[in-house]
């Protein structure tokens, strides 16, 4: 019966996505829309399995302990529907709601758990408890923040339509870690859809609608990854500031991170609360105790603008470019170093040839400036290698895309084809 219900699920949505005005705008046709569902639907049921076989070594435990907290809410809903929807509010820790960025005792970090957790509650209404039904909830409403994505670089390089297509669906740590029962597939979303809005909100204008949809996504990463709000707040204001302005972009992002800089390291001198180098240290110092498999050796953090410089190259290595081929030590630490390094590569033709850059888009910088503070970010509070794959892998699509689509593949390719033709 589970399969059956199963597949009746799955041609029901493959068909929606088809009919959904949002996808079908993106100027994809029905073929290509069912196949990118499908990718998200694969990638989602083999995170769940791998998350059932290889729960230690892939340190995937949370999302099937979200199913079966979600099954015990599901019964809460049916029998008491008011604290289903009223308990998350609920706070018992002595500080209240003030530990914003704590990664213990701390109703923020209870949060995002509680929320993963009564959302798919509401899935277990239709689909029974089924962990892999979920899975094609999951995938379509997370498909929205992939495809906004696309239609805002289809605007941007409206003749590189297909490269831009396969990376942002084909990088397989971004297709998996965004599909699978888990946060990082709405913090992915959240990300995608407030760039949608805003992109097209300085292109055209912002109305109500497109505001509400802005403080929405605002919202939702604020619930799922607070403290992804700190990098993205200065990341969004250069931006909109710098296309205002309209003169030197990147003078306007650097002036801007500037005084982020500033503002982050003497915030605590306003307010003690709003310390966030601590915020930053504390969260570096529950990794360090949580340990894993892949955990690396790396300096301590210390709360000081010193100690954040001098480890900056550490932090920048941590999240860009490991796991190393020395780190592999089981096939899926091999898949992840052999994607970064394939990764490289690509950046590798980008320099070599390239289209003309748009180096200093307004909209080019957020990305580059945005992924990069989330990556430093990552690098100093993150010792444990899977975790970093995961994380980074919510920003790695704001970073390949543009590449992509500004690398000459017509040139390379006619290169190859006429030293083939040579030999």
């Amino acid at each position: 019966m589970e399969h059956l219900l199963f597949a009746a699920y799955l041609i029901f949505f493959a068909w929606l996505v088809t009919k959904t005005k949002f996808f079908t705008a993106s100027g994809l046709n029905s073929p290509q829309l069912v196949i990118v569902f499908l990718l998200k639907v694969m990638a989602g049921i083999l995170y769940g399995w791998i998350g059932v076989h290889y729960e230690l070594l892939a340190q995937m435990g949370d999302t099937w302990g979200y199913h079966y907290n979600s099954l015990q809410e599901y019964h809460v809903l049916l029998t008491n529907p008011k604290i289903f929807f009223t308990d998350i509010f609920h706070n018992s820790y002595e500080d209240g709601y003030t530990r914003f960025l704590a990664t213990e005792n701390s109703w923020w970090n209870d949060l995002k758990g509680n929320i993963m957790t009564k959302l798919l509650a509401l899935f277990d209404v239709f689909s029974f408890g089924n962990y892999y039904i979920n899975v094609i909830f999951y995938s379509f409403i997370s498909l929205f923040g992939p495809l906004a994505f696309y239609r805002v670089m289809k605007d941007v390089f409206p003749s590189r339509k297909l490269p831009i297509l396969l990376a942002i669906f084909l990088v397989p740590s971004v297709l998996y870690w965004t599909s699978g029962l888990h946060k990082d597939g709405l913090v992915f979303f959240a990300f995608c859809w407030i760039v949608y809005q805003i992109y097209f909100g300085l292109k055209n204008r912002f109305t109500g609608r497109r505001i509400l949809a802005i403080f929405l996504g605002l919202l939702l990463v604020l619930v799922m990854r607070n403290f992804l709000i700190i990098p993205l707040l200065p990341a969004l204001f250069a931006w909109v500031l710098a296309d205002r302005l309209r003169k030197k972009p990147l003078l306007v992002f650097c002036a801007v991170y500037a005084l982020f800089v500033l503002l982050f390291f003497t915030a605590k001198f306003i307010n003690p609360r709003l310390n966030f180098p601590e915020g930053v240290v504390e969260r570096q110092e529950a990794f360090l105790k949580l340990g894993g498999g892949s955990a690396v050796a790396v300096n301590k953090l210390a709360p000081t603008f010193t100690s954040f410089l001098v480890n900056a190259p550490q932090a920048f290595a941590l999240s860009t470019i490991r796991p190393y081929p020395s780190d592999v030590h089981h096939l899926l630490s091999l898949a992840a170093s052999l994607e970064i390094n394939f990764l490289l590569l690509l950046f590798l033709l980008f320099l070599w040839r390239h289209k003309k850059i748009k180096a200093f888009d307004s909209f080019l910088l957020f990305c580059v400036f945005f992924s990069f503070s989330v990556l430093m970010m990552i690098g100093y509070s993150v010792d444990v290698l899977g975790a970093i794959v995961r994380y980074r892998s919510i920003v790695l699509s704001f970073l390949i895309v543009p590449m992509v689509a500004q690398t000459d593949w017509d040139k390379i390719g006619r290169l190859f084809f006429l030293n083939g033709e040579k030999d």
